[in-house]
């Protein structure tokens, strides 16, 4: 596991040289958010990283529901039972293994390692706008249909999921890149993912921080080219 930290982000990099795959912590006064999980094996780095800041989790956040993404959940959940864990309202039917679609979503089908053996159920529900310590909650479907991004508004650091990835080159949700085509191949909608790209580009983020490649500074020039490129 690789760790870097840009102002108050900790990205946990697993496997970073071959199939990255990120996790994060945003400190805080009191402690630190834990954005995502990682996979199944990844629970003792994680707590061994909090430990080496000295801060506790106080919760777990989830950006959407894929195994690459909630791997150590039970483990974390059973190691920390008083850190209440966050997913939104949609995503949570995954977690559960439902990919059954709701009314009114594209009838597109959902791809990717959607769990079937977690038993966590989450604590919080979240809606877009809903705020978690300095975190911002922004909806972002596309990747998933209840994917979410989460923006620290003092640092305008913005912790995406798999809505963009950096791994091979900036690119939206669904856009196939030839360098690392995973993520692509595990989007549900691409129309959504790209209008989820546009609203993140709205926030001017300073900091890009993704599911699977290096975290990036001033990213908005090449977020506006990957928009283009999917737009094509």
């Amino acid at each position: 596991m690789k760790i870097t930290k840009i102002g108050n982000v900790y990205q946990l990099s697993f496997m970073p040289r071959f199939f990255p795959v990120n996790c994060y912590f945003v400190e805080e006064k009191e402690g630190l958010t834990l954005i995502d999980c990682a996979l199944p094996y990844s629970s003792k780095h994680i707590l061994a990283a909090a430990k080496k800041v000295n801060k506790p989790i106080t919760r777990i956040v989830l950006t959407h529901a894929h195994d690459d993404h909630v791997g150590s959940l039970d483990a974390l959940k059973e190691a920390l039972p008083h850190a209440p864990v966050y997913i939104s309202r949609r995503d949570s039917r995954l977690l559960k293994g439902d990919t059954g679609l709701e009314s009114g979503e594209p009838d597109t089908p959902i791809r990717g390692g959607v769990p079937k053996k977690i038993i966590t159920k989450p604590d919080i529900l979240l809606e877009d706008g809903d705020e978690i310590g300095a975190l911002l909650t922004i909806s972002t479907p596309g990747h998933t249909p209840g994917s979410l991004s989460f923006f620290d508004k003092s640092s305008r650091a913005i912790i995406t999921g798999d809505a963009l990835q950096t791994r091979g080159g900036v690119a939206v949700a669904g856009q196939l890149n030839p360098l690392f085509p995973f993520p692509a191949f595990a989007t549900w909608n691409k129309e959504l993912a790209l209008n989820s790209a546009n609203k993140l580009l709205e926030l001017s983020p300073y900091v890009l921080a993704v599911g699977h490649g290096k975290m990036i500074t001033d990213p908005a020039g090449l977020m506006k080219k990957a928009i283009e490129r999917s737009q094509k």
